[in-house]
């Protein structure tokens, strides 16, 4: 039998739903399990941290946040300076907040660039918890070379990378920019292999799926089926780019007052009920859901394929239609679509009519229903949370035979 010390494990995240949320069960589980578990991490999170038993390690960010996503800017340079800016000016902090309290192991959500350099100077390993698609051999040739051609030849991209490599190798690490995001020396993935593109071509000694690792969620509060509906729609945009108040119209245009139906409208923060104009009977319009309580009474989900939301679709057997906004969405809406779960549309597409079709065909479909039912069980054999502690816990040092 093996047995483990009582461990410190440091956790490094920003200030993200979509980077916080899928971490959260493990690291309750860790602590669980016994292990210190200290979580860096801005301090608009710090309560939800604080829930799971870690200690919150706040620090001052520069990024965006899900408050203000337009800051984000519009080109693809403006999505990456953001980050190692960020970790130029996190790093100082974070060192000193764990000055003489230094970690066992390194625990760090993708976007934390500190984390790696830290866990480089204290010497312990580093384990990426990564929520999202993984690249696959053959994706920088593929994708990140040709996405990334117009950047890296202008004069702010070579600017970039300049400052990137001199940051890095100021720290003993001699990694290209590229290389030290994309490919860590080990990886859990959070998300199932189902919506991994290329799956048979990543590599498994890096990269392991663990699927989803989603708790309960009760802390979150329930949402009720009302009796009459004999069928369900939620309808979520996420927590960030949810500023779609047209968008959030053809919905209701296409579902308003449609027999049997009643539809969970989730505008977000950014759009008042007031710009919709009226609101049909069967519709009940949220700032934000359970989205998991309502999923696992729900017959149809219209998402924009987030890497949380697509694989709460898929852990509950929702069908989905697919309506992609940024970054990875595109992919596992192209994903989902290739399992034969879901239907895809364009933001500029989805109109009433095509949104109500996809939606009815969808929930019509008994190969559906057996295609959801089949990903589902693949879902669970992965391991969920439990696989993903017991992968941490084997990176742990001081292992001793008893």
């Amino acid at each position: 039998m093996t047995s483990r010390h009582r461990a410190h494990v440091a956790m490094f995240s920003i200030a993200a739903h979509g980077h916080v949320n899928p971490s959260l069960e493990v690291i309750r589980e860790l602590v669980a399990r016994g292990h210190r578990v200290s979580y860096a991490i801005p301090a608009s999170f710090a309560e939800k941290v604080a829930a799971t038993g870690a200690e919150p390690v706040v620090y001052n960010s520069t990024l965006p946040t899900d408050d203000d996503p337009d800051a984000w800017g519009t080109e693809p340079i403006d999505y990456i300076e953001p980050f190692l800016s960020d970790a130029v000016q996190a790093l100082p902090q974070l060192a000193d907040a764990f000055a003489g309290d230094e970690p066992d192991l390194v625990l760090h959500d993708i976007t934390s660039y500190p984390a790696p350099v830290l866990a480089h100077r204290w010497g312990v390993p580093a384990v990426s918890l990564w929520p999202n698609l993984v690249p696959w051999e053959g994706y920088e040739e593929e994708v990140a070379e040709p996405m990334l051609a117009g950047l890296k030849a202008s004069e702010r991209g070579k600017a970039y990378y300049t400052r990137f490599e001199n940051w890095l190798a100021g720290h003993g690490i001699d990694t290209h920019p590229d290389r030290f995001v994309a490919r860590p020396r080990r990886a859990v993935v959070l998300i199932p292999e189902a919506l991994q593109p290329h799956a048979d071509r990543v590599d498994e000694s890096v990269y392991t799926f663990v699927g989803a690792c989603q708790g309960d969620r009760a802390e979150q509060g329930d949402w009720q089926r009302p009796a009459d509906a004999e069928k369900v729609l939620l309808v979520s945009l996420g927590s960030a780019m949810t500023k779609q108040p047209d968008f959030y119209r053809e919905c209701l245009r296409a579902f308003g007052d449609l027999p049997g139906w009643h539809v969970v409208l989730q505008i977000g923060k950014f759009v008042d009920p007031a710009e919709l104009g009226e609101i049909p009977g069967n519709v009940e319009v949220r700032s934000w859901v359970p989205q998991l309580a309502v999923l696992k009474q729900a017959d149809a989900f219209i998402t924009h394929a987030g890497a949380g939301g697509s694989q709460e679709g898929l852990a509950t057997a929702t069908p989905m239609v697919a309506v992609p906004l940024a970054t990875d969405q595109f992919g596992n809406a192209e994903m989902l679509e290739a399992l034969g779960v879901a239907r895809q549309l364009p933001l500029a597409e989805a109109t009433a009519d095509a949104l109500r079709k996809a939606v009815l065909e969808l929930v019509d479909d008994p190969e559906v229903a057996r295609r959801l039912d089949d990903v589902r069980q693949r879902m669970a054999a992965e391991g969920g949370t439990r696989r993903a502690a017991d992968l941490i816990e084997a990176e742990l040092p001081h292992v001793t035979k008893g």
